[in-house]
């Protein structure tokens, strides 16, 4: 039986002071928090016999189960938060973008680029590409053209090395087609000139007319106009003519060369000297003439051959001489070099005898000058015992007098002439400078190949 407050809770309200209705609480604390579940009846424990039992029927009803409401879990896992809109738009922007397949994405960008491009701006790299594949093939051909004309320089003139050839003038294919060229430089290197070798030889041609079946081969070719120089250098000189003698050539003015070398004979080291004189032979060629040989003894006697030739001595023995008294006397013996030496036949005797009388000639002023200028090349063959008192070597003597002055001066002489193969250059204004001989090349109708005369 209800008691008295529970029969008229419903009339007069819920008092605070009521007695408390637990399933009531339950009721409103379920409403309050949808997510807390009322608390489960705890069931009596079965026996494994009961559970067997139960297990069977539980398989046996799977869709009234998925109908039915799931089962509270006793121990529920936290539902997840709800994301607020501005989380769900920051994580959206953070979602990279699908990105288009790379071989699409590539045509339509390529092709929306270069849609944007203005025609003009295609025009003008489309015109810059052609022309820069027009010079280079035209800087292609006319370096094959100079290769060819390398090749065809150096044989027809026999060269060890071949030149440097440069084609002047801009397109060189429009030159090609019309048979001429604006012109060209030529540099040869060591070209053979007879007992020389020329160190380089210089020509610039202009206005070339080509010859032959047009654009290629050409057969030949002919310069209105060249111009040039060639040089022979001194150190080719040296090193072509020096030997065996080791002359060394240098400048000594604008029109002469100074020869210095060392010349072996009859054992002895003699030091040779020698001018060779510039001049031109002819249009096309340089020779020398040799004048101021000599032969030096060092600190003995200098020979100089030719006619007459002169065996003369160094100041250093005629200093010697002077002073000493049995020296003295051997030359004073000799007639021919008595009167050399300003010296009369009447005194000679007494100065053969008397050392007074000697010494009285011997310090007579210019006696040493009179000395150096004294010819004892009869010495050698008439009193060559007295070349010996003095300090003379007769033997070396003697070989020196052989020396044909000819055969010196060939030493030291050269020439050159322009091959013969290149018809038309002459030589001017030949002239001395520091690294050797130079001389300008003009010419005119300058053939190479089988180029066909002027008018023909």
């Amino acid at each position: 039986m209800r008691s008295p407050t529970r029969m008229f809770s419903p009339l007069f309200g819920h008092s605070p002071h009521s007695a408390r209705d637990p399933e009531r609480e339950v009721d409103q604390k379920s409403e309050q928090d949808p997510e807390r579940e009322a608390p489960r009846e705890q069931e009596p424990e079965r026996t494994p016999e009961q559970k067997s039992e139960s297990e069977p029927e539980r398989h046996s009803e799977p869709e009234q189960e998925s109908k039915q409401d799931p089962a509270p879990d006793p121990d529920p896992a936290p539902a997840p938060e709800r994301k607020s809109d501005r989380q769900s738009e920051q994580e959206s922007e953070r979602r990279p973008e699908r990105q288009p397949e790379p071989e699409r994405a590539g045509r339509r960008g390529g092709r929306g680029r270069l849609g944007r491009v203005p025609l003009t701006t295609k025009l003008v790299a489309g015109l810059l590409v052609s022309a820069t594949l027009l010079v280079v093939a035209d800087r292609c051909a006319a370096m094959y053209a100079e290769k060819r004309a390398e090749q065809t320089l150096r044989d027809k003139l026999g060269l060890e090395a071949a030149p440097d050839v440069h084609i002047h003038g801009f397109p060189f294919l429009t030159q090609l087609l019309g048979k001429r060229l604006d012109g060209v430089d030529v540099t040869v290197p060591d070209a053979p000139a007879g007992r020389v070798t020329l160190a380089e030889v210089r020509a610039e041609a202009t206005d070339i007319r080509l010859d032959g079946d047009l654009p290629l081969p050409v057969d030949g070719a002919r310069a209105a106009r060249v111009n040039g120089n060639v040089l022979l250098a001194f150190d080719d000189l040296d090193r072509e003519l020096g030997a065996p003698a080791q002359v060394r050539f240098r400048a000594l003015d604008r029109q002469s060369v100074r020869a210095d070398g060392e010349l072996p004979v009859a054992g002895r080291v003699v030091r040779i000297h020698a001018v060779a004189h510039i001049r031109r032979d002819g249009d096309r060629g340089v020779t020398t003439s040799v004048s101021g040989m000599r032969l030096d003894v060092p600190g003995i006697a200098t020979y100089r051959p030719g006619r007459p030739a002169r065996l003369r001595l160094h100041p250093q023995a005629a200093e010697k001489i002077s002073h000493d008294k049995s020296k003295a006397r051997a030359l004073l013996a000799v007639p021919s070099v008595a009167r050399q030496l300003g010296v009369a036949p009447e005194d000679t005797g007494p100065a053969m005898r008397d050392d007074e009388r000697l010494s009285r000639i011997t310090e007579r002023p210019g006696f040493k000058e009179k000395l150096m200028r004294a010819n004892l090349v009869d010495l050698v063959a008439d009193r060559p015992e007295a070349l010996e008192r003095v300090g003379v070597d007769p033997v070396l003597a003697r070989a020196l007098v052989r020396l044909r002055a000819q055969d010196l001066s060939e030493r030291v002489a050269f020439s050159f002439q322009l091959p013969k193969q290149v018809k038309g250059l002459r030589l001017r204004n030949i002239t001395v400078e520091r690294d050797g001989i130079r001389a300008d090349l003009t010419g005119s109708g300058l053939a190479v190949g089988t180029a066909r005369r002027a008018g023909s």
